[in-house]
């Protein structure tokens, strides 16, 4: 029984010890021997304490610490292209946009969505390789709330001319908002899909480099085929980051940093402690101003 008891009383011992060995929140402290100083000039961040790990976040754009879970901001979609046509040289090919499908596109998305042409925004070759689209504004398919799919469409009927030969050479869609922009799909990641309607021996060849539509030989029939990107979020925007200075593998007294701009910067440390599965932080924070 006392054997027992010895057991119990040892289990209640190791139970209590470790209940208490849980991370403590970081005592931290940051400063600077002045808050103000010129583009160019070292900012020596002198620290108190010895926390697990510190990042750093400058206040630049990009490196915020208060924007460090944002995901979502608005912003004004454009979309430029390069394109190249030629053996018909007519003008057959259309740049179509729709905010309809939320999901899977496919042939019957495709066809059932409500599309807007939007080819008169947009500079066409008209033989000469790689002709430049011109920055073309959708900022009115981008206050919608819903994710935005641009297609090409193509269309030539039967006749006795050779039909167009068509190549999308490049492809960039972009969020602007007033002091950045946010790539948001390129040629070799806007997951195009190909989607044939009428005459499916003619149909657009998808790679990383290029879209690439022949048409079809003369005589060949009528034509409609689709290449259709994935959706894009014009409100989609990357988290800041911060810039990790210290980790627990050795103490961490000061840290130095310049600043190649001017204006006002809230600089913040994010110091952490982490024992198990426990994790206290603690935030000190400072406004720096840089003068040309």
């Amino acid at each position: 029984m006392k054997y027992l008891n010895f057991i119990v009383v040892a289990l209640f011992v190791l139970v209590s010890s470790c209940s208490k060995d849980e991370a403590k929140r970081p005592s931290f402290g940051v400063s600077t021997s002045t808050l103000n100083y010129k583009v160019g000039e070292e900012i020596k961040f002198d620290f108190k304490g010895n926390p697990d790990n510190i990042t750093f976040y400058s206040g630049e754009e990009g490196n915020q610490y208060e924007y460090r879970n944002r995901t979502s901001l608005p912003g004004k979609l454009q979309v430029e292209f390069t394109s190249l046509v030629d053996r018909g040289l007519r003008q057959n090919l259309s740049l179509m946009v729709t905010t309809d499908i939320s999901g899977k596109v496919d042939s019957s998305t495709v066809k059932s969505a409500k599309w807007d042409d939007v080819s008169s925004r947009a500079i066409f070759s008209t033989g000469v390789d790689k002709t430049p689209s011109g920055i073309i504004d959708l900022s009115d398919f981008s206050d919608t709330g819903k994710p935005v799919t641009i297609a090409f469409k193509y269309t030539d009927v039967k006749t006795t001319a050779q039909q167009n030969r068509w190549v999308i050479r490049t492809f960039n869609a972009s969020s602007v908002r007033e002091n950045s922009i946010t790539s948001l799909a390129v040629m070799a990641d806007a997951g195009w899909l190909g989607v044939s309607f009428k005459n499916p021996t003619a149909v657009w060849t998808i790679t990383s480099a290029q879209l690439l539509m022949y048409g079809g030989a003369v005589g060949s029939e009528d034509n409609e085929d689709w290449v259709v990107s994935k959706q894009l979020d014009p409100n989609v925007i990357k988290s800041d980051v911060g810039l990790a200075i210290k980790n627990i593998s050795a103490p961490l007294s000061d840290f130095t940093y310049k600043y190649l701009k001017a204006g006002v910067y809230k600089v913040s440390f994010l110091a952490s402690n982490r024992i198990g599965d426990t994790f206290k932080e603690a935030i000190q924070e400072l406004t720096i101003t840089i003068t040309p």
